[in-house]
């Protein structure tokens, strides 16, 4: 019997072909979306999850507040102090692992080349878990000169990973070359790692800044701890406070009596599987691959939405197509066939579907989790979704999808009186309102989605494509960690031999920030950035007030600044110009003698904050901008490469490009683009199958009707409204459901950012035009056949 069943599904399968492909289609790609957003997520959870002490290690966060009692910062950010004074008074804590990220120059024959390296404590290895292909994990860190290496480095520097008792030439900042000799090779670090290592050298603080309490306030590295089996790390955190405010106490009072009053700090413990995901105390300074949760959610109900509208559309095109069989269905029931047996049957040929798109869906994850891994910028693998626990949602997930396709179908059809059925005088019961509520649950999911689509996507596009307020094209970035003012006009000499370089400024390395008193006692924190007087004219950035720097005021390199605009509102001026801003702890007194036009220096994802400038001599550039002629960057590249070797030959030489390196700050949000408008095509092309499945359903459905209109002089376009204004129903009911959710779900998002788009009307009517369009396209094909078919044919039977 059941042979016999498999034999009849499969022949009416076969005969069917554009359904069975059509309905298939549909539910594998929901299946595949459901696939790929269950890998991406699954990888974000399992983040760090592989170390055996996963349970017992926190990373030490502070909270800062300032002097009025208001958090202004969170971070995972310490210093020397905190990991060793802990551990060694603190109950339950067993041991403590700094990790401080540097820049080491690497010597590789000739070439040398900057390597980011990790300095770590000795008991890095006792607490996380990192195997060594060779070494001792005990003692390869216990050396000065030991310096462990990652499998990948030991096959750069020696094409082996034999590289035990091997030496590397490395030296920091602009001392000698210095031989360090390799204690430990490493595997390869997880991909799912926050902590990802090349470089593994010990953290040697002195004695006397291990003792020096002052140190308790500098914050510029992570401290994880391990705890004692069982212990309570809120217990823990909360003694970690308690010995902080007395240990820090004469600390604080010195400071205070120094600079005026401080804020406060308090300590957290964050444990290391929050750490991926967090969004106050993120994995950085360091640490790599730090992530939102708000992506995975977002992914997550993309995901939902796709599998649901997926399903929906099996239901509905197995009805559509399970009505063209009612002459088969009253036949069997004839002959004997009773309700159970035709239920078995249409059960059968669902699970047939389904088995078959749950096989397609796994082909189409393989062929597109290459083109996924680069939009998430992932390194996935279909292995990880043979989870036990997975396997068993996916089998729970067939079992329900057949069921809720096959069920209901089978259900009504196997319940209709045989000669209705073999007369054609049937139409399924009632107003329809299962098939109608499904269509416009799935046309609400649709429209949502494609509402949010273009808020992100136009979101996203402001945020690359607005003015960042400064030019940056043309201009090249050098990086070097120290060039002293002495230096900077031979080196803007030799590059200025060039006639590909137009011009050629310093500023400054890195972003850095800084307190100082303005309008008498009131202090506020700002970018504090080091420039010399061509930097802001090269940069085209308007100076509103006063003037530039200019060498012609010697004063300029030491009593005068210039500040931005949010800086000036910040301290509350009318008038900027001959203020004084006053660096307290070093007694330094400065006067604005300008007023530069806010520009974004951080990216449109960052606010922009107070910034000043200063062109003091005694401060070291780090950064060296070169504006050049456009199309000679050939020539131009080669000559400074070679001036930048002659000055510094003991340096790596490396070069960005501005604009480039802005294009690849939002490189995220052009990843999440291009995910989000791929998603919304999908929802689109399923939703789409649903509907010409519904509207092969009222056509069949409404067959005789048809005719009669026709014969009695109806028009073919009459008949295609009177057959599509049904389904435009729906589809608006479905639009007025989802702009509110997603008004409200866009508002909330967008918060997220402080330079953002306005949700406007036209927004709005853009996704409500797309889906009246794709719906009207879609149904109006079968409306189109059903209304030039030959009236004779429909009426045959009467």
């Amino acid at each position: 019997m059941i042979k016999n069943y498999l034999k009849t599904a499969i022949r009416n399968l076969l005969r069917n072909k554009v359904y069975s492909v059509i309905n298939v289609l549909g539910l594998s790609i929901g299946l595949a979306c459901g696939m790929l957003i269950i890998l991406y997520v699954k990888d974000e959870v399992s983040y760090d999850r592989f170390h055996e002490n996963l349970s017992s290690i926190y990373r030490i966060g502070i909270k800062t507040f300032d002097k009025d009692g208001k958090m202004d910062g969170k971070g995972g950010y310490t210093g020397y102090l905190q990991g060793p004074r802990f551990a060694a008074n603190i109950p339950g804590i067993k041991t403590f692992v700094r990790v401080q990220s540097d820049m080491q120059d690497v010597k590789t024959g000739t070439a040398i080349k900057a390597e980011s390296v990790h300095r770590v404590d000795s008991a890095f290895f006792s607490v996380f878990s990192f195997p060594l292909l060779s070494g001792n994990p005990a003692t390869a860190l216990t050396s000065p000169d030991g310096i462990v290496i990652s499998e990948d480095m030991a096959k750069r520097q020696f094409s082996t990973t034999d590289a035990l008792g091997k030496t590397i030439m490395m030296k920091s900042g602009d001392e000698a070359f210095k031989p360090y000799t390799v204690t430990g090779v490493a595997k390869r670090s997880p991909q799912n790692s926050s902590l990802k290592f090349n470089v593994l050298m010990p953290i040697k603080p002195s004695a006397a800044e291990e003792a020096n309490d002052d140190n308790w306030f500098n914050f510029f590295l992570n401290t994880f701890i391990l705890l004692q089996p069982g212990t309570d790390a809120a217990k823990v955190e909360q003694k970690i406070r308690q010995f902080y405010a007395k240990d820090a106490a004469e600390a604080l009072k010195r400071q205070t009596e120094k600079y005026g009053p401080l804020g406060t700090v308090e300590y957290h413990l964050q444990s290391l599987p929050d750490l991926h995901l967090s969004r106050d105390y993120r994995a950085d300074n360091g640490l790599t691959n730090a992530s939102d949760p708000l992506y995975s959610y977002i992914l997550s109900g993309i995901a939902l939405f796709v599998l649901l509208i997926a399903c929906i559309n099996f239901v509905n095109l197995t009805i559509a197509r399970l009505l063209k069989r009612a002459k088969e269905i009253g036949i069997r029931k004839v002959v004997g066939g009773d309700r159970r047996q035709l239920m078995m049957q249409f059960m059968g040929e669902s699970f047939i579907l389904s088995f078959a798109a749950f096989l397609l869906a796994l082909i189409m994850v393989k062929l597109s989790l290459p083109v996924f891994n680069e939009l998430a910028n992932k390194a996935l693998a279909l292995q990880y979704l043979f989870d036990g626990r997975l396997v068993m949602g996916y089998i729970l997930l067939f079992l329900a999808t057949s069921l809720l396709a096959g069920f209901y179908p089978s259900l009504i059809l196997s319940g209709y009186n045989p000669v209705n059925v073999l007369y054609n005088r049937f139409t399924l019961s009632g107003k329809n309102y299962l098939q109608k509520g499904l269509i416009v649950l799935q046309f609400t999911l649709a429209s949502f989605l494609i509402i949010g689509t273009i808020t992100i996507y136009s979101q996203f596009s402001y945020l690359t494509n607005e003015k960042l307020g400064y030019d940056d094209t043309h201009l090249v970035t050098v990086r070097h960690s120290r060039i002293p003012y002495e230096q900077t006009e031979h080196i803007r000499a030799e590059l200025m031999k060039s006639p590909a370089v137009a011009d050629v400024s310093f500023r400054s390395s890195g972003d850095w920030t800084t307190s100082a008193k303005v309008s008498g006692e009131t202090s506020m924190d700002f970018v504090y950035e080091t420039v010399d007087e061509s930097y802001l004219p090269m940069l085209k950035v308007p100076i509103i007030k006063g003037r530039n720097f200019s060498k012609a005021f010697p004063s300029d390199s030491t009593h005068s600044v210039m500040v931005n605009e949010a800086f000036v509102k910040e301290a509350g001026w009318k008038n900027a110009i001959g203020q004084e801003v006053n660096f307290w702890y070093n007694q330094e007194k400065y006067t604005v003698i300008g007023v530069v036009k806010d520009y974004h220096y951080a990216g449109m994802a960052q606010k922009i904050g107070p910034q000043l400038f200063t062109m003091k001599h005694a401060n070291q550039y780090g950064s060296t901008f070169i504006k050049l002629h456009s199309n000679s960057e050939t020539a131009a590249l080669t000559h400074i490469e070679k001036i930048f070797k002659q000055v510094f030959p003991l340096s790596p030489y490396e070069y960005t490009f501005k604009d480039v390196e802005n294009r690849q700050r939002y490189e995220a949000e052009a990843r999440w683009k291009q995910i989000i408008l791929l998603s919304a095509l999908l929802t689109i092309f399923v939703s789409c199958i649903g509907l010409f499945g519904l509207s092969v359903l009222s056509a069949e459905r409404r067959t005789k009707e048809i005719g009669i209109r026709k014969v009695l002089g109806a028009s073919v376009a009459s008949v295609v409204t009177i057959l599509s204004k049904d389904f435009l129903k729906l589809v608006i009911i479905s639009l007025v459901l989802a702009m509110p959710v997603a008004w409200y779900a866009g508002n909330k998002w967008l918060e997220n950012y402080p330079y953002r788009i306005t949700l406007n009307w036209w927004l709005f009517a853009t996704a409500a035009f797309l889906v009246s369009a794709i719906a009207l396209a879609t149904v109006s094909f079968h409306a189109v056949k059903a209304a030039v078919a030959d009236p004779v044919k429909s009426l045959r039977a009467e």
